[in-house]
C-alpha cells in the first residue's frame, strides 16, 4: 500500500506533514509512505496582506486540486490556516492532539528588549488588535512569509519583534527563540492553533490515521470553527476563538469584533462536548448580541 502525503514546501509545513506520516505508519507499518510538496498561490504573493489576496485560501488550492485529481491522498494543515468552509468532496479527516496554542514573542538574537523606534510585526488583525491593548505606544505592522523568512527580517532590523504561534516555533525546535508567553487572557488564540488537519477526498480509506485523530482536540476545532464561521470571520477578521476540553465538557472563549472595530466583546460559554459546533454558534450569536 502506497500513501501520498500533499504538503506546502516550507520546512514547518513539511515538520508537520513528517509527524502526521510517523503518526501513520504506526498504524501501517507495511506502508510506503512518500512526501509531495507543493509552492502555493500564498506561499508566491509575498509582498501584500493576505486580506488582500483573496485570503487563506491562496494556501490551499493548489493542496486541493492534487487531492481531487489523484496525485496525493491525504494534506496536511495547520488548521489555523485552513478556510472556515471546506469543500464537501474535501473533507477533514482527522485532528492532531493540540500543540502549545499560545502566541508568543520573538526578539531578535542577542535583544532583551524592545526597541520602540521599530514596529512589532505580525501576521493577523486578531493578533494586532489585542497587540495594541498590551504595547499602546509601539507601533504594530503586518509582516508576511514563512517562520524563516520572518525570523531574517526581525534578525535584519525591520522589527523590534516577532508575534508568532508557538506552536510552530517548538515543532521546529526553535522554543529557545521566545522572549514572551502570551496567555490566552492576553492574546487570544486563532481558532484551531497548534492543531494539525488532515483531509481528504470522498472515498479514500482513513483507518491509517487512527494514530494521527485526537477526540478532544476535535471537539475544541468544531467548537471553534463554528463560532469564527457564524461570525463570518475570514482571514482579515480579527475574531478568535479558543476551546478547552475537560471530560465531556467544553469551554469555548470567544472574541466578538465589529465590523468597524468599536465593538469589541468577549466571552465564555459552557456546554457539553457532543455539541461542540453549537456551543460555539451559541456563544457567538450572544457575543454577537451584546447579551
Amino acid at each position: 500500500m502506497k500513501i501520498r502525503i500533499g504538503s506546502r514546501e516550507s520546512v514547518l509545513a513539511v515538520t508537520q506533514s513528517r509527524l502526521v506520516m510517523d503518526a501513520i505508519a504506526r498504524t501501517e507499518p507495511e506502508a510506503e509512505l512518500e512526501l509531495v510538496t507543493m509552492k502555493t498561490t500564498g506561499d508566491r504573493i509575498l509582498h501584500q496582506t493576505l486580506d488582500q489576496i483573496g485570503g487563506k485560501g491562496l494556501f490551499v488550492k493548489e493542496l486541493d486540486q492534487a487531492l481531487r485529481n489523484g496525485r496525493v491522498d491525504f494534506t496536511v494543515h495547520s488548521l489555523k490556516d485552513l478556510p472556515m468552509e471546506v469543500p464537501d468532496d474535501l473533507p477533514l479527516a482527522a485532528f492532531s492532539k493540540r500543540e502549545d496554542p499560545r502566541d508568543v514573542l520573538v526578539l531578535p538574537e542577542g535583544v532583551s528588549e524592545l526597541d520602540p523606534a521599530k514596529p512589532i510585526g505580525c501576521a493577523s488583525r486578531r493578533r494586532q488588535l489585542q497587540l495594541r491593548v498590551l504595547y499602546p505606544d509601539m507601533d504594530i505592522q503586518p509582516v508576511r512569509g514563512n517562520v524563516q523568512t520572518r525570523l531574517r527580517k526581525l534578525q535584519e532590523g525591520e522589527f523590534s519583534a516577532l508575534v508568532l504561534a508557538a506552536a510552530g516555533l517548538k515543532r521546529l525546535g526553535l522554543e529557545n527563540r521566545i522572549s514572551r508567553w502570551f496567555s490566552p487572557e492576553e492574546i487570544l488564540p486563532a481558532a484551531g492553533q497548534g492543531i494539525l488537519v488532515v483531509q481528504t477526498r470522498q472515498g479514500v480509506d482513513t483507518q491509517c490515521l487512527a494514530k494521527v485523530h485526537d477526540p478532544a482536540a476535535a471537539c475544541c476545532a468544531l467548537a471553534e470553527r463554528a463560532f469564527v464561521r457564524t461570525l463570518d470571520g475570514g482571514c482579515s477578521s480579527p475574531v478568535a476563538a479558543y476551546a478547552v476540553a475537560g471530560g465531556e465538557q467544553l469551554a469555548l472563549t470567544g472574541l466578538y469584533v465589529s465590523p468597524d472595530e468599536r465593538v469589541i466583546r468577549r466571552g465564555t460559554l459552557r456546554g457539553s462536548a457532543s455539541e461542540a459546533e453549537s456551543l460555539g454558534i451559541a456563544l457567538a450569536e450572544k457575543l454577537r448580541k451584546g447579551t
